[in-house]
């Protein structure tokens, strides 16, 4: 299966009651040979408009950082765990997540990425499975099933809270590094095993 035979199998999605109150789906962008997906946790007000993610003042951060590693925007790709909007910004109920969950999955594994980098507390806890706190996970790469992960801080709570660019600059120099060299298991601090599939 290819993202365009995803997408016009979800893209009239009714499946919870987002369906009825978004503007657009706002399914991913970027490239399917990509090696990194980032993972927001739901579309914005801006998002929903344009039915694209990261298009706000969080999309031209992640842009940025991405450029300071030498990566293209293009060359990666861009999706969120809802990929509809709650109404006025809501946190997402249990079970929108669980029936997005499942679309985002299908991306990942469509795109067979090296890595995953889940933005923020809501997109790591939901990919990993488990209750972590960002701060505790980010910038180590985790083995998953199917494929790594890579925990950030989220752009957008750098824009409120100014002292958090340092460290996800550091994080993103990291996923650089990560990137560059051969995958070796032992090496990670990985956990454990997680089964997402």
């Amino acid at each position: 299966m290819k993202l365009n035979e995803l997408y016009k199998k979800i893209e009239d999605c009714q499946q919870c009651s987002l369906g009825k109150t978004r503007t657009k789906l706002v399914f991913g962008t970027g490239s399917e040979e990509a090696e990194v997906v980032f993972v927001g946790e739901a579309p914005g007000y801006y998002e929903d408009q344009k039915g694209e993610p990261f298009v706000g003042e969080a999309g031209k951060l992640l842009t940025e950082l991405l450029e300071k590693i030498g990566i293209k925007r293009s060359e990666v790709y861009i999706a969120n765990v809802l990929k509809c909007r709650p109404p006025g910004n809501r946190d997402p109920a249990p079970e929108e997540v669980e029936i997005c969950k499942e679309h985002l999955l299908q991306q990942i594994e469509v795109i067979k990425p090296k890595v995953v980098c889940t933005l923020g507390n809501f997109a790591t806890q939901v990919i990993l499975g488990k209750k972590v706190p960002i701060s505790r996970v980010r910038g180590t790469p985790t083995l998953t099933k199917e494929f790594f992960v890579f925990p950030l801080y989220h752009p957008a709570a750098v824009l409120h809270q100014r002292w958090m660019l340092e460290p996800l600059e550091e994080d993103f120099q990291k996923l650089r590094e990560f990137l560059n060299s051969p995958i070796s298991v032992p090496q990670l601090q990985k956990a454990e095993q997680l089964d997402l599939f």
